[in-house]
């Protein structure tokens, strides 16, 4: 019996060409966007193979029937593809504070209520495999990208412990960090802060016209990023963390690379704060 993904986001971007590959190979698929007319193509084209369901993954009524409804016409779900959200570039002053809720709202909420509610069915089955859709920026943040790049870390964060808490479940858990894709992520999926701060012209304001000026021009080939996530979940021992694409990998790399020179640089301060008869032990 063929897999059964459920895909949020699927109208555009990586979701889209993940549903289209998936497809192609003869699984099934729980296709979902906000507007269902987008994706009824794949239930037309593929009937009894795929279902095109409503989710607005900021309504947690429409999550859990979506959900629902995977269950009663496939009765399992044995990948989850948590890939909707959106990015917000602006300054952390400039975002106003109902942009940074929703971006919250979608990104991190949305996100962790699918799991939430993915979850009990994969437990029950003692199988499944989690890919959340993160970034680069969720390990390396850039000057007007902090809001968004906050999202993705704590997705980062949340997966890390998820995939420690089902591991003795037979449930697997993978973060996918891509670097810059030909998507509309740059187009249509990006936000841009309404409010403008000069004083941020020279970081902030750089950061936002070298976004604009990628959109369509991107390295990365979307095609090939959603082979090497159908890679990982066909993989018999997958990673925890996916980057995709070699700035993604470079940025990374440095990034590491900096957090280790700063514990070796101040180890000695670091280490000398515990009380002196304190018996110092890992964290976790």
């Amino acid at each position: 019996m063929s897999r059964v993904w459920f895909i949020t986001g699927s109208s555009t971007g990586f979701g889209r060409s993940l549903t289209e590959a998936v497809l192609k190979r003869g699984e099934r698929v729980v296709a979902t966007a906000r507007n269902k007319k987008q994706i009824e193509e794949f239930e037309e084209q593929y009937t009894n193979q795929a279902i095109a369901v409503k989710l607005d993954v900021t309504d947690p009524q429409e999550v859990r029937a979506a959900v629902k409804q995977a269950i009663e016409v496939f009765g399992q779900i044995d990948v989850l593809v948590n890939n909707a959200g959106y990015g917000t570039i602006g300054a952390i002053e400039e975002v106003s504070d109902e942009d940074v809720r929703k971006q919250y709202e979608t990104n991190v909420f949305g996100a962790l209520d699918v799991i939430r509610a993915v979850l009990p069915h994969m437990r029950q089955q003692r199988s499944g495999h989690i890919l959340n859709i993160s970034s680069v920026v969720g390990q390396v943040s850039f000057a007007g990208a902090g809001i968004y790049s906050s999202t993705k870390f704590a997705l980062e964060s949340l997966s890390e412990a998820l995939a420690k808490e089902v591991a003795p479940l037979g449930i697997r858990v993978t973060i996918v960090e891509p670097g810059a894709f030909r998507t509309d992520f740059a187009g249509r999926s990006l936000l841009l802060s309404d409010t403008i701060i000069e004083d941020y012209a020279s970081t902030v304001g750089d950061f936002r016209q070298r976004i604009r000026a990628k959109d369509g021009n991107q390295p990365g080939d979307p095609n090939k990023a959603v082979l090497a996530m159908i890679q990982v979940v066909e993989s018999e021992n997958p990673p925890l963390r996916l980057p995709l694409g070699a700035d993604s990998v470079a940025a990374i790399e440095e990034k590491l690379l900096s957090i280790k020179n700063d514990v070796n640089n101040w180890r000695e301060v670091a280490i000398n704060t515990a009380f002196e008869d304190a018996v110092v032990t890992p964290v976790g």
